[in-house]
């Protein structure tokens, strides 16, 4: 499926994709920081699906999740700096939502750290909302995450 995202489309990530996703992670230091090794290793992974955004200039932005029964979680989001405030990013989210809503998932989470307000408005204007908070999650600097969660289908557990 072919979706549009500040000019760009949406596609799955191809291992061809690998050198310009290192790249775009090193211009968003808010990002995990992948080296290729383990981009590379992401095929073998279960229940792993990842996207990028793609212009005639070549990616310009990447999703990564993972899901595990009916929950899933968003494990990486980066849009090159130059490409951002564009609509890229929520395109790539709403894109992996979509993916994990028709695998049956019903709740959704991520980590962000904690002082990345940014990207905190940004989640939270999708849906997701904070349910919990893990300590020195991050290093470099050594940094808590909020972990935010969001529903996308039925589930099976109450509300919380």
């Amino acid at each position: 499926m072919k979706l549009e995202a500040g000019g760009d489309r949406i596609r799955e990530f191809r291992n061809d994709d690998i050198a310009q996703v290192v790249v775009i992670l090193r211009e968003a230091p808010e990002a995990a920081q992948w080296p290729e090794t383990e981009l590379r290793s992401m095929a073998y992974l279960t229940g792993l699906r990842a996207f990028v955004t793609e212009s005639g200039a070549g990616i310009t932005g990447v999703a990564i999740g993972r899901q595990m029964g009916e929950e899933a979680e968003i494990l990486n989001l980066a849009v090159r700096v130059s490409a951002r405030r564009r609509g890229r990013g929520k395109a790539l989210v709403d894109r992996m939502l979509d993916e994990f809503a028709g695998q049956g998932v019903s709740r959704v989470f991520l980590e962000v750290r904690e002082s990345n307000a940014i990207a905190v408005g940004f989640y939270e204007k999708l849906g997701f909302r904070q349910v919990g908070l893990r300590r020195d999650y991050y290093q470099a600097p050594t940094e808590s995450a909020k972990v935010m969660e969001l529903r996308v289908g039925k589930s099976t557990e109450p509300p919380r």
